[in-house]
């Protein structure tokens, strides 16, 4: 077998003279007219810069060699080869001039506004610099001042509060008493699926003008429920529904999602059932919201999915569902002068408590709270108006049974 012919120059870069075998369909050819690459990559087609001659022999070292190998002695001051080469290759470094001294916050101004350019993407902004001695924080990770020595020292990382303490500890149940609330039942009639939307949106007002104060005053950020109505079978962030009002966790920050074709049904034969129903349902579904907006909701996600058993998961459920009525009846106490629920509209919210337990359900899933763990909380924050008086994380078994 013949030998096959030493490498050319450039046998291992992509269109080298000594490239063998390659033909255009193993490899796409680049159009001559393809756009130049922006700066800082070097243009395509220019001059090559120079490079170093390159020596041949036995070995490379201060001085030259002929071809043969043999040594010589150093080239003569006049060389003009060895002058030629060490200009071009090894050239004097140019002396420090102190005249020409460069300014520090210059330099400073130009990094950082290079910085958070870098770092924000889109958003632009320069921090001036008026010391002679500063340091750049990079937008993520905490600087470091160099010290010559290498370190290991890693940025301190924060401590989580544990998820117990989150519902058991919450701000909330410390930011005071809901100020009195003026606001009357909305005076839209579900009689159609529009009147309904109308009811539930005058509603979020009224709550949301409650709630904000609080939420905000115990250091959490605030902010409303997105509304959604939706027909019977409709896929909701909650998945596909069927009559139950819901709120649902989802990228828009939390959704209140409320049935409206049997409300409109039922209505001409149960008025003060349905209007009971609607402002008791929308409040404690609005609970959820302020459990989401304190970080609870997740929290106590976290805990019955961590639970010892199904009884013990069954109980945190509980807790976080009577602590979302217990919020709605906050609001509806601290607003009872102007939406009063009295007469036959108050029996009918008093019988909504007692169908709505647990042992009241066909399924009797202990989910939810039973009749009587319902009426403890719901009378408890309805006559204390406090968030505080909530706090069902807390309570012993027997009081979220």
């Amino acid at each position: 077998m013949a030998d096959k012919p030493a490498p050319k120059p450039g046998h291992f870069l992509p269109g080298g003279e000594g490239e063998q075998g390659t033909t255009d369909t193993q490899r796409p050819t680049v159009p001559s007219t393809a756009a130049p690459l922006a700066a800082p990559t070097p243009r395509l087609g220019g001059e090559a810069p120079p490079t170093p001659p390159q020596l041949q022999g036995t070995r490379i070292d201060p001085r030259r060699t002929t071809l043969s190998g043999s040594r010589l002695g150093p080239p003569s001051a006049d060389d003009p080869a060895a002058a030629a080469y060490q200009a071009v290759f090894h050239p004097q470094p140019i002396p420090f001039d102190p005249t020409k001294r460069r300014s520090k916050g210059l330099v400073a101004l130009i990094v950082v506004a290079a910085l958070l350019f870098v770092g924000g993407a889109v958003t632009f902004a320069v921090k001036v610099i008026s010391s002679d001695d500063f340091s750049v924080n990079p937008i993520v990770t905490p600087s470091v001042k160099p010290t010559g020595e290498p370190t290991t020292t890693q940025p301190p990382v924060g401590k989580g509060t544990p998820d117990a303490d989150i519902v058991g500890k919450n701000a909330i149940y410390a930011a005071g008493a809901m100020p009195v609330v003026k606001c009357q039942e909305p005076a839209f009639r579900p009689t159609s699926m529009e009147n309904v939307r109308s009811y539930y949106e005058a509603l979020t007002a009224c709550m949301d003008k409650a709630w904000k104060p609080i939420v905000t005053k115990a250091g959490f950020e605030f902010w409303s429920p997105r509304l959604i109505i939706y027909n019977e079978g409709d896929e909701t962030a909650c998945g596909v529904q069927k009559d139950l009002a819901l709120y649902c966790q989802d990228d828009q920050g939390g959704s209140a999602t409320m049935p409206w074709q049997k409300i409109v049904e039922d209505y001409p034969k149960h008025k003060a059932e349905i209007r009971a129903e609607m402002a008791q349902t929308f409040a404690f579904v609005y609970g959820v919201h302020v459990q989401n907006l304190t970080g609870m909701a997740d929290a106590s996600d976290n805990l019955a999915d961590t639970a010892a058993n199904k009884t013990k998961q069954f109980e945190q459920q509980r807790r976080a569902a009577l602590q979302a009525y217990c919020f709605g009846a906050v609001f509806f106490g601290a607003a009872k002068n102007s939406f009063p629920l009295r007469g036959e509209l108050l029996n009918q919210w008093n019988g909504l408590i007692l169908r709505r337990g647990d042992d009241k359900t066909k399924d009797k899933t202990p989910d939810h709270g039973s009749s009587k763990s319902l009426a403890l909380w719901m009378n408890q924050g309805f006559a204390t108006t406090n968030p505080g008086s909530c706090n069902t994380f807390v309570a012993a078994s027997a009081k979220v049974s």
